[in-house]
């Protein structure tokens, strides 16, 4: 398998934030936004952002940019499908997305989710810490796309249950504060402190 395409998650509403753009918090030198950039792009061929709204906030970034095409906010899944349809014009076969609130995630994603499906014999893969699975960190392939967006149409909206469905693989990886994730002040602040 080729090296998959990125697609950083950055879709949701960030209401315990105060809605907005929660990636363009500062945190240490950058963004958290700019620390998701800064991990994934190295393991990745090419990188993009799923968002909705005027992508031109995100201009700056010079990274392709794109939105939902299921209505409503219908979760981690439909900027999984977005990634899916991007990654299909680009003529790649799978994408890894991460989520745009989880500066520290391993260095070694991409290597481990594809070493895992590849183990397994499966095309999804998703990681997991003792904590639990972290379904928006995972290897996607891009001929599932069209069954994704049926299943999205009929009101599926929970990833586990759609990846279940279709065989998935588990990479573990040892620490859960690499996946630790920003939906607070108070967990900015502890980012902060983990830089």
């Amino acid at each position: 398998m080729k090296q998959p395409l990125g697609v950083i998650l950055a879709g949701g509403q960030a209401t315990r934030m105060g809605g907005g753009d929660k990636g363009f918090l500062p945190l240490g030198n950058g963004t958290i936004l700019s620390h998701v950039i800064d991990r994934l792009e190295p393991q990745v061929d090419m990188l993009a952002l799923n968002a909705n709204g005027d992508p031109a906030r995100f201009n700056h970034l010079h990274l392709p940019v794109v939105a939902d095409s299921i209505k409503g906010f219908a979760g981690p899944l439909s900027g999984v499908l977005a990634g899916l349809d991007w990654a299909a014009t680009q003529g790649a076969t799978h994408i890894v997305t991460a989520a745009a609130d989880t500066p520290f995630f391993p260095c070694d994603l991409v290597p481990r989710l594809l070493h895992a499906a590849e183990d397994a014999g499966t095309q999804i893969a998703l990681s997991r810490t003792p904590d639990g699975r972290h379904p928006t960190f995972g290897l996607w392939p891009t001929a599932l796309r069209d069954d994704l967006r049926a299943a999205l149409n009929d009101g599926l909206r929970k990833v586990v249950v759609w990846t279940d469905k279709h065989g998935c693989a588990t990479a573990h990886f040892p620490d859960d504060a690499a996946f630790f994730n920003v939906n607070t002040p108070q967990d900015l602040e502890q980012a902060e402190t983990m830089l």
